[in-house]
């Protein structure tokens, strides 16, 4: 199944049907509109570039005008590539609406994790920090950085303070909840990255939760095929079936 793009509108709580109260995320999914379609035999792999959110003409450069009037559609803010196997059911300037996911499916979603700037340890990496009190000279401050007296080198990849956030983030086995095609939303269990407004792609997911409903329809085998009954081939073929021959004749 291809996904789609889509925007953070912001979360909620809804009731399901048993009465359950759960957090869910709102989200405007589409309609997006394919760009371009990669075939392995002149790019080297299969995927479709979609496009989703109109802007004005005026903000769009001269090469990627010349995409979007190659398509014949309007021009996009957010556009992306998604990855798929069997592109023969695509055609460019085609529409991917909201309705491709059902209630009860699960998702991936990607999205830009909310930039917070240069933080130290404590809030970046959940640092403990030192006494609170008045002498303590050591608060939230580094501490010792130095792996040893006999490695006498700061390790890699040691946590230390940074730029925090602004990062690519998946979550992945989201619920689907509720999809409304009138209005393109999409709402799904939990909490996806990014504030409000913010892009996103969302895929089928890939590892299903065990147990749930949609991981056994993936893992049940499709039923065997009917055998013919005999004498049906008689009805297609429209021919007899040969005598045997008696006992004793050749």
């Amino acid at each position: 199944m291809i996904g789609i793009l889509g925007k953070k509108i912001g979360m909620t709580q809804v009731y399901k049907d048993s009465g359950k109260l759960v957090p869910v995320t709102v989200i405007e999914a589409g309609p997006c509109s394919i760009l371009q379609i990669k075939k392995k035999d002149t790019d080297g792999y299969e995927a479709v570039q979609l496009g989703f959110d109109e802007k004005r003409e005026s903000l769009v450069n001269t090469p990627d005008m010349g995409r979007f009037k190659k398509a014949g559609v309007k021009p996009k803010r957010f556009v992306k590539e998604l990855k798929l196997a069997g592109i023969d059911n695509y055609k460019v300037g085609q529409a991917i609406d909201v309705d491709i996911f059902a209630a009860g499916d699960f998702v991936d979603v990607t999205g830009t994790s909310i930039g917070r700037g240069f933080q130290g340890g404590m809030k970046r990496w959940g640092w403990h920090g030192g006494d609170a009190s008045h002498g303590s000279m050591f608060h939230r401050r580094v501490g010792s950085i130095e792996s040893g007296p006999r490695l006498t080198r700061i390790t890699k990849g040691h946590h230390m303070p940074g730029h925090m956030g602004a990062d690519t983030v998946t979550v992945v086995n989201l619920e689907v909840v509720k999809v409304d095609k009138e209005k393109n939303l999409l709402v799904l269990k939990g909490a996806v990255p990014g504030p409000d407004d913010g892009y996103l792609v969302i895929r089928e997911a890939k590892r299903l939760p065990k147990g749930s409903e949609a991981a056994k329809r993936r893992l049940t085998p499709p039923p065997p095929p009917k055998k013919k009954k005999e004498g049906a081939w008689k009805k297609e073929t429209g021919l007899k079936k040969a005598a045997k021959p008696a006992a004793g004749k050749k």
